[in-house]
């Protein structure tokens, strides 16, 4: 079993940034790919981003490209969002996920296992 906690959404201008943490607890994190998924009201959940257990693959969706970054600190048992460049478009809920086995570093929602309780995060135009 593997509890996730997000932290770090608000309420940001645009153009702003915005770091989300995401705390795991549990001796297997290590075990698992994770990744940032958001959704927004009356749409579909959407991927953000992910990270291999071992930092080897990194992927990021389209809208995110450019402007978020992914990173995962093993010994703390914590992963990142930094958020640049923050749009109105970005406001969603921001979940993180635990998900995946060996180096296999899905990018579907349904492939991740455990999910965290979501933060919020609102761009102001």
């Amino acid at each position: 079993q593997v509890q996730l906690i997000e932290t770090g959404g608000g309420l940001v201008q645009a153009g702003g940034s915005l770091r989300l943490s995401c705390g795991a607890s549990g001796r297997t994190f290590n075990n698992y790919a994770m990744g940032w998924f958001r959704q927004a009201p009356g749409k579909e959940r959407e991927f953000v981003a992910t990270i291999s257990r071992n930092n080897n693959n990194i992927y990021y969706g389209d809208s995110v490209k450019g402007r978020f970054i992914i990173s995962r600190d093993n010994a703390k048992n914590t992963i990142y969002l930094q958020m640049n460049s923050l749009s109105p478009e970005d406001t969603a809920v921001y979940y993180c996920a635990a998900g995946g086995s060996g180096d296999y570093t899905p990018l579907g929602w349904l492939e991740y296992d455990y999910w965290g309780q979501g933060t919020q995060v609102t761009v102001s135009s």
